[in-house]
């Protein structure tokens, strides 16, 4: 099973901290969020990665080979003079996926316990082209779900979800390598505006529930001691 780390960001909110250190190293509980990842990733069976790079890349290099790559293969997707986002990261390591097997794709910067595995049969069981873990959690990014947990579109501001349920995406999400040749984005552009599009269109992007799992970024100073904090309270 394949997976992509996405790790290109900048973490411009983590500054002074990420002036010498990409946000995908910044440690918590003493461990670098990226091992956290891959080390998750493999226990859900993932032997195979890509990591797409920018900021600071020379040091996630220089970190996995210290680690000696934690035994797998590892592919490094670079972002030479601009991130791409996260649809435009896939899109460019899309080659690396030609099992034509379904794969991960997880933010470097979330902080989880959700089952991984589950997440992963769910997808296969559905038959869609993404499924993608939501969670009941205030955000300003809602994304709106049907009964079936069908993607149908995005909460704006101020605007009532009808039947609809509000849930917030989890920046972890199992995608079907079908969804490259429907996407027709370039450049830099987010997945999530992939995914809309798609289900506007018809084609089948599910959720995943995962309410009752910890997930957390690390987007901001705040965010980081929380998760620092639930680790060291989790430890006693």
């Amino acid at each position: 099973m394949k997976a992509m780390i996405l790790a290109a960001g900048r973490g411009t909110r983590l500054k002074p901290l990420t002036d010498n250190v990409p946000k995908a190293l910044v440690e918590v509980g003493g461990i670098s969020m990226l091992e956290i990842v891959i080390r998750r990733l493999i226990r859900a069976g993932a032997d195979s990665l890509v990591i797409n790079v920018h900021h600071l890349h020379h040091k996630i290099l220089a970190f996995l080979a210290e680690k000696k790559y934690f035994g797998l293969p590892i592919d490094i997707s670079p972002e030479i003079y601009f991130p791409l986002e996260t649809g435009g990261g896939l899109k460019k390591a899309a080659c690396f996926f030609d099992d034509g097997k379904p794969f991960f794709m997880h933010n470097s910067d979330v902080f989880t316990d959700m089952d991984l595995s589950a997440l992963y049969d769910a997808h296969v069981a559905s038959g869609a082209l993404a499924t993608l873990a939501v969670k009941k959690r205030p955000s300003t990014r809602q994304l709106l779900f049907d009964d079936g947990l069908n993607l149908k579109g995005r909460l704006e501001q101020g605007a009532d979800s009808g039947a609809l349920t509000p849930l917030a995406f989890s920046g972890v999400q199992v995608l079907s390598p079908d969804i490259f040749e429907k996407m027709t984005e370039s450049g830099v552009f987010s997945i999530t505006d992939v995914y809309l599009r798609l289900a506007a269109e018809g084609g089948k992007i599910t959720g995943f529930r995962n309410d009752a799992c910890y997930w957390q970024d690390i987007g901001s100073m705040e965010k980081l001691e929380s998760v620092r904090s639930h680790v060291e309270a989790s430890r006693q």
